[in-house]
C-alpha cells in the first residue's frame, strides 16, 4: 500500500520541529562569516513599540547560535533588552551601563553572560539610567562617554564580532552616545500606517551626528517589523519603505508574533522560546542576512 503524500513529516508541526531541533543542537544551524572588525551597530527609531529592543535581541540571539560572540548593550532604561537575555538587571549592587557612562567601572565590570547562549552577552540597564541624561549633561565629553567605555581593551579581549546597542524611544543623550559609539545604525520600522513618522528627524539626527561627532556613522540596515499579511496596508508600508531606503532594506520581514511578544516574559529570546516558530525563523533568517550582506559595510571597533 503505497504511503500517502501528506505524511507526519510533511506536517507543519513536523517541519517546525525539525526547525526547532537544527536551531537548538550546537553546531546544526551553521557558522556564519566572522566580520574582521567588531560591527557596532546601534538599533534606534525614536517611536515607541516599532521592535527596536526586541530586533536587538533576536538579531543578537540569531549571530552567537551560528556560532559569532555578541553583546547587547542595554541603553533603555526599561531595561527589556537585559530581560529578554535573562539577565537580572534589578539585583543590588548589579554594575550597570549606567555606571559605565559615569566612568566609574570599566566595561569588564558590567558585561553578563547570558543564560540563554554561550556567545550571547549583555551590559544590563537599571531605573539609574533614567535620570542619566540630566547627570550627562555637565559631564566633559558627555556625547563621548560610550564609544570611550567601548574603546577598553576589554572588548577586543572577549573577541565580541558584534555589538548592539539598543536605544531608548527618544533622540536624547542616550541614543547621541549610541550613534557616537557605533558606525551603523539599524533602524526597524513598523509595517503600520504611521510607520514612517518620525523616521525624518531620526535621519535629520544621524546627519548631524556624522558632521560634528561621527563621520563614520551610517544607516546600514532597515528591517521592517510587525508585517501582518491579512491586510492590504503591510504591503504598500514595505513597498513604500522599499522604494525610500533601495537595498538598505532587508529582504527578510518579521511578522507580527504572539510567540515573539511572549518570549520576554520567560526571560529569552523568541529563539529560545519558541525555536520552531515563524518568528524565530524570520529573526534568525534576518541575522543571517545581516551577517552575509555585501553591501553592508563593516564596522572598526570605536
Amino acid at each position: 500500500m503505497p504511503t500517502p503524500h501528506n505524511s507526519f513529516h510533511d506536517t507543519p508541526i513536523a517541519a517546525a520541529a525539525a526547525r526547532a531541533s537544527q536551531v537548538l543542537t550546537p553546531g546544526a544551524s551553521g557558522q556564519l562569516p566572522r566580520p574582521i572588525n567588531t560591527r557596532v551597530i546601534t538599533v534606534a527609531n525614536q517611536k515607541g513599540g516599532v521592535g527596536k529592543t526586541t530586533t536587538a535581541v533576536n538579531l543578537a540571539a540569531g549571530l552567537a547560535v551560528h556560532g559569532l560572540k555578541v553583546l547587547v548593550i542595554d541603553l533603555d532604561p526599561q531595561g527589556n533588552a537585559s530581560t529578554a537575555l535573562g539577565i537580572d538587571h534589578r539585583a543590588p549592587d548589579i554594575a550597570s551601563v549606567y555606571e559605565l557612562l559615569l566612568g566609574e567601572v570599566d566595561i569588564r565590570e558590567t558585561v553578563k553572560q547570558s543564560p540563554n547562549h554561550e556567545n550571547l552577552y549583555c551590559v544590563p540597564a537599571t531605573l539609574d539610567l533614567a535620570g542619566a541624561e540630566i547627570e550627562l549633561v555637565s559631564l566633559v565629553a558627555r556625547e563621548n562617554r560610550l564609544r570611550n567605555a567601548l574603546n577598553d581593551q576589554a572588548i577586543v579581549d572577549y573577541g565580541f564580532d558584534y555589538v548592539f546597542i539598543d536605544c531608548p524611544p527618544s533622540l536624547g543623550l542616550l541614543t547621541v552616545n549610541a550613534m557616537v559609539a557605533a558606525r551603523e545604525v539599524l533602524i526597524p520600522i513598523q509595517c503600520e500606517y504611521y510607520a514612517l513618522e518620525g523616521v525624518g528627524q531620526l535621519l535629520r539626527n544621524i546627519e548631524l551626528v556624522q558632521a560634528h561627532l561621527n563621520k563614520d556613522l551610517h544607516v546600514s540596515t532597515i528591517l521592517l517589523t510587525m508585517y501582518d499579511g491579512r491586510t492590504k496596508l503591510a504591503d504598500q508600508v514595505a513597498e513604500e519603505v522599499r522604494r525610500h531606503f533601495g537595498d538598505k532594506v532587508l529582504s527578510t520581514i518579521i511578522p507580527r508574533s504572539v510567540k515573539v511578544s511572549e518570549a520576554p516574559g520567560y526571560a529569552m529570546t523568541i529563539i529560545q522560546y519558541d525555536p520552531g516558530s515563524r518568528g524565530a525563523m524570520s529573526y534568525l533568517d534576518a541575522a543571517r542576512e545581516l551577517a552575509l550582506r555585501a553591501n553592508t559595510a563593516e564596522a572598526v571597533t570605536p
